[in-house]
């Protein structure tokens, strides 16, 4: 049994080689937005080569994030853990070096396996290490010190953009990894391993997934050429997907087990989870582009702009969560998107010369109440809607559908919304196009409400985690860990 004490010296250098490895990779899919105006601008990019500057790391990271779980369970968690952080860093580093876009897509896809393999690791240490009475109180605080993380990475950002440049964005990442690789090493007690005796590695599986998810992102970022080779493309993306199901189907020890979707309720919860996720991963994407290219913000300004959406969260998602324990899940799983969408249509009057009081702050502060209302409440209802032996690869596959919803919104917004390659160079037509994407955006939360209304039911009593509970990233669910029969689910 893990025996590490919070109040320990040991307990306070896990606690912090955890932070700091989860901010990493937490940083980074907060931080990039602030910066692709400038880096298209530095590497003369288009809008495709920014658009893979996002999912090329989203695709990585969604893609392997519940093998790099399961890695961590067969060959011990701190390894995994500390390789992750020194392949991230490594990754980072050629970012920060990239000579040309082409380049730099090529280093975030790596940078987004290191991130597949320290993000499950992180809360999985914290489990495997704390005593039972400690784990509850370690875990909610490696959740606010996320939250944390988040809240001052655009601001942080936009001050790299703005002072030594977007490249530190990257670089950055480097003296992390080399503080916190030392500590997990001469701190950190290893956990997990076993080799075989979980079965054989879903190599298959997971290799699926990811083509299929490339593929669909490739067709959808370069739909605009109308070629027969992208139409093929779509088509082997989803021949691919199915693929996926057949084999994970039929597999004896598969990554994603289907039975787990037999949970009407756990569907449920998914599908509003793409939905709002969608919404947000097109709306962060989209936002820090807007607020530099048409009102004529530094990336600075345009990063503190977005700062209040996830300083509500970290404020009140406790008490929201407090409220939807009394109240059911299925009211702030309505209204909480509701809410949001609203503030995704006020974000149409940011605009040229856009006044931060009066157009900006009104729109992220509501749209900010609408995630507070339902993120919490999302991921109580995901863990309660499947067994206790089964929350922590519950978890993981939230966490996944939300980051591949995001990055299918990256991909297929723009198309949607009518953007040429070079809309960004040009305030007026990125500002008509934005105004539409907004209300696709808005549209989708509103499906989620939907969604939400119609299927989700009541939870049973006691299934308050405290990383429900803490949490400030706008860019997925936070991964909940659960120990059962002597191992951690994959995703923990």
């Amino acid at each position: 049994m893990p025996d590490v004490r919070m109040a320990s010296p040991q307990g306070k250098w896990i606690l912090l080689t955890t932070v700091l490895g989860s901010s990493m990779a937490l940083l980074d899919s907060t931080v990039v937005n602030v910066a692709l105006p400038r880096i298209g601008e530095d590497l003369d990019a288009n809008l495709s080569a920014l658009q893979w500057t996002v999912n090329a790391y989203t695709l990585a990271l969604a893609g392997l994030i519940l093998l790099g779980g399961s890695l961590g369970d067969r060959y011990g968690r701190r390894k995994i853990f500390v390789i992750g952080v020194v392949w991230f860093a490594a990754a980072s580093l050629l970012c920060g070096l990239a000579p040309n876009a082409g380049f730099l897509i090529a280093a975030r896809t790596l940078q987004g396996i290191g991130g597949a393999l320290l993000t499950p690791g992180s809360l999985a240490l914290i489990q495997a290490s704390f005593h039972p009475d400690d784990r509850a109180r370690a875990v909610g605080l490696w959740s606010g010190f996320g939250g944390i993380g988040a809240a001052v990475g655009p601001f942080l950002g936009g001050w790299l953009v703005d002072g030594p440049g977007w490249r530190w964005v990257f670089l950055l990442n480097v003296p992390l990894a080399l503080l916190c690789v030392p500590i997990a090493l001469h701190h950190v007690p290893e956990s997990g391993g076993g080799g075989s005796k979980h079965g054989r590695f879903d190599v298959l599986g997971a290799a699926l997934g990811a083509l299929s998810l490339a593929l669909v992102t490739y067709a959808l970022i370069e739909a605009r050429d109308g070629s027969l080779a992208i139409v093929l493309t779509a088509v082997a993306g989803v021949a691919a997907g199915i693929a996926f199901v057949y084999v994970e189907k039929r597999r004896a020890d598969p990554m994603m087990p289907l039975d787990i979707f037999a949970s009407r309720q756990f569907t449920a919860v998914n599908l509003v989870t793409v939905c709002v996720y969608a919404a947000l991963g097109g709306f962060f994407f989209l936002a820090a582009l807007q607020l530099q290219v048409v009102s004529g913000y530094s990336a600075l300004q345009a990063g503190t702009a977005l700062l209040p959406t996830t300083v509500l969260m970290l404020l009140f998602s406790a008490r929201s969560g407090a409220l939807a324990d009394k109240i059911g899940p299925r009211i702030p799983l309505t209204v909480g998107p509701l809410v949001g969408a609203a503030g995704l249509l006020l974000m149409l009057r940011v605009g040229p010369d856009a006044s931060y009081v009066a157009d900006v702050l009104p729109a992220v502060c509501v749209f900010g109440l609408g995630l507070v209302i339902l993120v919490a409440p999302l991921t109580a209802t995901v863990l309660a809607s499947v067994s206790v032996a089964r929350a922590g690869l519950a978890s993981g596959i939230n966490n996944a559908a939300a980051r591949a919803a995001g990055l299918i919104a990256v991909a297929a917004l723009p198309l949607l919304a009518g953007m040429s390659e070079e809309a960004y160079r040009s305030a007026d037509a990125f500002d008509d196009a934005f105004g539409r994407a907004m209300v696709i955006c808005a549209g989708v939360m509103v499906l989620g409400a939907l969604v939400a209304f119609a299927t989700v039911r009541p939870l049973p009593p006691d299934c308050r985690r405290p990383e429900c509970l803490h949490h400030g990233s706008v860019t997925s669910p936070p991964l909940e860990g659960q120990r059962s029969r002597g191992r951690l689910e994959p995703g923990d």
